[in-house]
C-alpha cells in the first residue's frame, strides 16, 4: 500500500512520522513536485497541487486534512471518480463549539463593559443577562454546526438552527430548506455561520440577509470568508444594525492590512483559529477509513460532488 502526503505544512514530515507510527504496513512519500510518479493508493492533502492528480492516476481515495473540501474541488485536475473523503469532526467541533459560546457569552454578558470598568475603576453591577433576548441561530447542522448548537443549548439560550434538509437536534428549533430562511433569520440576534462553501452559500451573509436579524445583532463567521460580503457587514454596523462581528475567516487570508476590518471597533478578528486541525486525532481517522476502504467496506464523510460537501 502507498500513501502520498502533500500537505500545505511548513513541518510536514510530523504527518508522515504520525502516519508511520499507526500504519507501519503503508509506504508514506512526500509530494516532491520534481519526482516521478509513486503509483499512491491513497492521497492525503491540504491544498494539493494540480499535477498531483495529473501523475498520479490510480488513487483508491483521496482524503482532505479539513472539514472543508471547496479549496480541493476548485483544483481542476481533482478525478470525478476517486473518491473524496473529509474530515469528521477529529477534534474540531468542540473547538468551535468553544470559540463560539466563548463570543456568544461575551457579547450577552457584557464581559468588553466590565472590563473598560476596570480600566476606569469603576465597580459597578450591571443588569443580569436576559437569555430569551439573545436568541442565537447557528447556519449549517452538520457535525460542527451541530455541536455549536447543542452546546449554547446546554447554557439555555434560546437556539435555532438553519440547514437545506430537515434535521433534529435536541433543544434546539430547527427549520429547513429555502422557504424557512428568512423566517429563522426574523428569530434571531446572534447569529452564528458553520456552512460549507458551495455556489449555493457564497455570499450568504449579505446585506439583504443580514439586515433579517433582530436589532443589536451579532455575527459570529466561523464557516468561511466568501461567505461574507465585506462592504455590507461595514454598512449594517456603520448604520448601528449590527452590534458586533466576530470574523475568524476571510477571503483573502491573511487579512490585508488596509482592510477596514482592521479598524472597526465592533468588529472582532482572529486569524483562522476557531478549529484547529489535530494531527494524531486526523490520521487515527484517515487510517481507520484506509483500513475499511482495503477491507471492502464502506466508509463515512465521502464528499457528494454535485452538493460540494
Amino acid at each position: 500500500m502507498k500513501v502520498l502526503l502533500a500537505a500545505d505544512d511548513p513541518r510536514p514530515e510530523r504527518w508522515v512520522e504520525a502516519i508511520v507510527r499507526v500504519l507501519p504496513e503503508a509506504e508514506i512519500f512526500m509530494w516532491n513536485p520534481d519526482g516521478d510518479c509513486v503509483a499512491a493508493d491513497y492521497a492525503i492533502v491540504w491544498r494539493p497541487p494540480e499535477r498531483l492528480f495529473e501523475r498520479e492516476r490510480h488513487l483508491k481515495a483521496i482524503f482532505n486534512l479539513g472539514a472543508g473540501v471547496d479549496g480541493l474541488l476548485r483544483v481542476r485536475s481533482l478525478p470525478h471518480d476517486v473518491p473524496v473523503i473529509r474530515l469528521e469532526d477529529a477534534g474540531m467541533s468542540v473547538q468551535m463549539a468553544e470559540f463560539v459560546a466563548y463570543h456568544v457569552i461575551e457579547s450577552s454578558r457584557d464581559m468588553a463593559a466590565y472590563r473598560a470598568q476596570q480600566c476606569d475603576g469603576v465597580w459597578k453591577v450591571l443588569r443580569p443577562i436576559r437569555r430569551q433576548k439573545w436568541p442565537v441561530g447557528v447556519l449549517g447542522l452538520g457535525q460542527i454546526g451541530t455541536r455549536v448548537a447543542r452546546a449554547l443549548a446546554a447554557f439555555d439560550y434560546p437556539v435555532h438552527g438553519w440547514a437545506r434538509s430537515p434535521h433534529h437536534v435536541d433543544g434546539v428549533v430547527t427549520h429547513a430548506g429555502t422557504t424557512a430562511f428568512v423566517p429563522f433569520l426574523r428569530r434571531v440576534r446572534v447569529l452564528v455561520n458553520t456552512l460549507p462553501l458551495t455556489s449555493e452559500t457564497r455570499d450568504i451573509l449579505n446585506y439583504g440577509t443580514l439586515g433579517h436579524l433582530k436589532p443589536d445583532a451579532v455575527l459570529i463567521n466561523v464557516g468561511r470568508g466568501e461567505h461574507l460580503v465585506d462592504e455590507d457587514l461595514c454598512r449594517l454596523i456603520r448604520e448601528g444594525r449590527i452590534r458586533r462581528a466576530v470574523l475568524d475567516v476571510f477571503r483573502e487570508e491573511p487579512l490585508p492590512s488596509k482592510h477596514p476590518f482592521w479598524r472597526m471597533p465592533e468588529v472582532t478578528l482572529t486569524p483562522h483559529v476557531a478549529a484547529r486541525t489535530l494531527r494524531e486525532e486526523t490520521v487515527a481517522q484517515i487510517v481507520a477509513k484506509i483500513r475499511l476502504i482495503e477491507a471492502g467496506q464502506p466508509v463515512s464523510g465521502v464528499i457528494d460532488m454535485a452538493r460540494g460537501y
